[in-house]
Order: structure tokens, then C-alpha cells, then sequence
């Protein structure tokens, strides 16, 4: 599962000017990622990231945002889920490639 546990109850963690997010890992310290889309998978929110660096990795979470629109994220828990998250995220890319022929 393509995932960093994310331990953050920080809101702020989206920065709008740059579509950058932060993660607070358990063994400490952060990682920035670059966002790459937030898209909806059987009724619930998700947002796919990638390292900031450039990396070829991309990482799934939960994506919710309060009733002021502040953003969090959670960890995707079961293999069930992560499978139905993944299956939508290449479903929207292949959209997007059939989209620019």
C-alpha cells in the first residue's frame, strides 16, 4: 500500500498557492508532497499526492474538509479501500489521456 502514516490534526495543512502537503510522520518529522488531484471514490473524498522531489511514488489519503473548508487528511486503513481508491485514480487518468487525443 502506497501510503505515509499521516499523525496530523493540523488544518493547515494545504498550502493554496503552491498545492503543496505536508505530512507529520509517526517516526517524526515532516515530508512535503505536491497534490496531484482530489477526486470522490465510492462517496467519500480522496487526495493523490506525490513526493516533492520529484519522485514516481504516488500516495492516497482520505481527504475531508470542515464546515469552514479548513482541510485534513486520514489514513486509508484497509486493503478493501485502498483497492477501490487506486482503481478510481486510474480510471480518472485514463480519462484524462483519452481527453487530450
Amino acid at each position: 500500500m502506497n501510503q505515509k502514516k499521516n499523525t496530523s490534526s493540523d488544518n493547515d495543512i494545504l498550502d493554496p498557492e503552491e498545492m503543496f502537503l505536508t505530512v507529520e510522520l509517526d517516526e517524526g518529522g515532516t515530508e512535503t508532497f505536491q497534490i496531484m488531484r482530489i477526486f470522490e471514490a465510492n462517496g467519500q473524498d480522496y487526495i493523490a499526492v506525490c513526493p516533492e522531489d520529484g519522485g514516481e511514488e504516488v500516495y492516497f489519503y482520505r481527504y475531508f474538509e470542515d464546515a469552514d473548508g479548513n482541510p485534513s487528511i486520514d489514513n486509508i486503513e484497509s486493503d478493501e479501500e485502498f483497492e477501490i481508491v487506486t482503481d478510481a485514480f486510474d480510471e480518472l487518468l485514463d480519462d484524462d489521456l483519452f481527453d487530450r487525443m
